[in-house]
């Protein structure tokens, strides 16, 4: 008799604790979710260094001598799959082609060349979406890539905002494949290929502030022959390859991005999530509940068999 006034006893302290808990859980994680994530959303800085290529639209002619050059100066093979294996003439970004010039034509008149590559982001969200960092800023902030740390995963490839990384799936151990502005070539004190090509020096390199200085300089003293932005100057956090265009840039390709860069936002949410290890807490606070509803009715079981 007295071992079955013990037993309720010791179940309803065990009740209360794991009550007791999980509201603490909740509570905590509710204040951890509610507090300002100040880490998360802080803004990624332009590196003191950093180099980059400014590309006008008014300048181009579509030679692309450019993408000769990269295919070249990166030991690329030509694609030829859309000219019935005559010569190199790649639609778009893909694992044998680097950078690409593209028409667009409304038919009305408007037309415009453009020059696709990797944009070299300010926050680059290939980089965040690599879980072993295969690719990360380096020197120059040139968004670099390393096979070695590479496992073949591809969320570089969803996260980029401009679809740049492209996987080589005619290989059998592929790799991740976009522009890295030849930084084989600038450790050689050359400049990129294509820079070096251009006939009409529709894109050049150099270091991001001169060329937003040189941007900006050319919008001044031509108002009607630009529309009035430097596409890449905040766009998606900035970018280190800058565009000029006398048509719209979502027209060429290039996306509508705020100022935020897609990894700040992405940084926000994971830091809110787990900042004082609130998702883990609700989730062991939830499980705590579930195994204590579940041991009620065995208790009350094991209080019937012992009465009987």
């Amino acid at each position: 008799m007295p071992t079955h006034r013990r037993t309720p006893s010791r179940g309803c302290k065990v009740g209360i604790t794991r009550r007791t808990a999980f509201r603490a859980a909740i509570a905590g994680a509710a204040a951890a979710i509610a507090r300002p994530a100040s880490a998360a959303t802080t803004v990624m800085a332009v590196p003191a260094d950093a180099v980059g290529l400014l590309y006008d639209t008014t300048k181009c002619i579509g030679c692309k001598a450019c993408v000769v050059a990269c295919r070249e100066a990166n030991g690329l093979q030509a694609d030829t799959s859309w000219s019935g294996g005559l010569y190199q003439a790649p639609l778009d970004l893909n694992e044998k082609t680097k950078t690409v010039v593209k028409l667009y034509d409304d038919g009305a008149g408007h037309r415009s060349f453009f020059k696709a590559q990797c944009m070299h982001c300010v926050d680059p969200a290939c980089a965040n979406a690599c879980m072993l960092g295969a690719f990360k800023k380096r020197e120059y902030g040139i968004v670099s890539y390393d096979v070695n740390y590479c496992i073949g995963c591809r969320y570089c490839e969803v996260a980029c905002p401009y679809g740049v990384p492209k996987f080589e799936w005619s290989k059998a151990s592929p790799k991740m494949v976009k522009c890295e502005l030849c930084n084989h070539r600038l450790a050689q004190g050359k400049i990129p290929a294509c820079a070096e090509v251009c006939p009409k020096q529709a894109v050049i390199y150099g270091r991001r502030e001169d060329l937003l200085r040189e941007a900006k300089t050319r919008i001044a003293e031509n108002p009607g022959k630009y529309i009035q932005k430097v596409y890449g100057e905040t766009d998606g956090g900035g970018t280190q390859c800058l565009y000029l265009s006398h048509v719209p840039f979502e027209q060429l390709g290039l996306p509508v991005l705020g100022e935020q860069s897609t990894p700040t936002l992405q940084r926000t949410i994971q830091h809110s999530v787990y900042k004082g290890f609130a998702a883990p807490i609700a989730l062991y606070g939830l499980l705590s509940v579930v195994m204590f509803r579940n041991r009620k009715p065995r208790a009350a079981d094991a209080r019937k068999g012992g009465a009987a």
